[in-house]
């Protein structure tokens, strides 16, 4: 089966619609209280084009965070390939998703909007995956027993904070201290145990209730 191609028409509004989006994951990392006029001016569309697509500051949050669960979530399921390595294929999650960036929208989103009922969908499956995924890692004698699944969602933000330079070199610095975390949570490792205790899913959760 074969798609209908895109008119020139729908493809201009495909491409003003993905300026858009990035603008607005530029604007809202550095600033998230800024207004979408903010991201109209860095797209260099109308605010009224950008009302058409988005009629809300929350629909254009919604709409990002959406976008970012969807990628880690499709990250996940392809580590869940059973012809992967457990470890080959955890690693590869984690350079996936942290090429995505999509935890920059955590740091800076979190509790700034009110979460849909299909951004709740995308987070019970993003949950599971987050589980599963260094799950079978552990399992596997690979990933050290005392790293925790929360631990590893503090170590995507904690690299998502890595920002020097352009685009390029931000991204290359972010592959740099991930090779750094992956080597020290690989077993077998002779590294001491970890101090603290881990996140608790809670903690996590609770940076996502709305600000009042």
């Amino acid at each position: 089966m074969t798609s209908t191609p895109m008119s020139g028409r729908k493809k201009q509004a495909a491409r003003n619609d993905e300026v858009i989006l990035q603008a607005a994951k530029e604007v809202f990392t550095a600033n998230p209280s800024a207004p979408i006029a903010a991201v109209a001016e860095r797209a260099g569309v109308g605010i009224s084009a950008l009302y058409r697509r988005y009629p809300s500051k929350d629909a254009l949050l919604q709409k990002l965070c959406a976008d970012g669960m969807r990628a880690y979530n499709e990250a996940g399921e392809r580590a869940l390939d059973p012809a992967l390595d457990p470890w080959d294929a955890f690693a590869r999650f984690m350079e996936e998703v942290v090429d995505a960036d999509t935890h920059s929208l955590t740091i800076s989103l979190a509790g700034t909007f009110q979460p849909t009922p299909e951004l709740f969908e995308l987070s019970v499956r993003g949950g599971e995956l987050s589980h599963a995924v260094p799950d079978r890692a552990r399992e596997a004698g690979a990933l050290r027993p005392d790293v925790t699944n929360s631990d590893v969602a503090l170590l995507f933000e904690q690299l998502a904070s890595v920002r020097l330079g352009d685009e390029a070199r931000t991204a290359e610095l972010r592959r740099r201290y991930l090779a750094l975390v992956l080597d020290a949570i690989r077993l077998p490792s002779a590294a001491r145990p970890l101090p603290g205790n881990p996140p608790t899913p809670p903690e996590l959760r609770e940076r996502w209730v709305p600000k009042t």
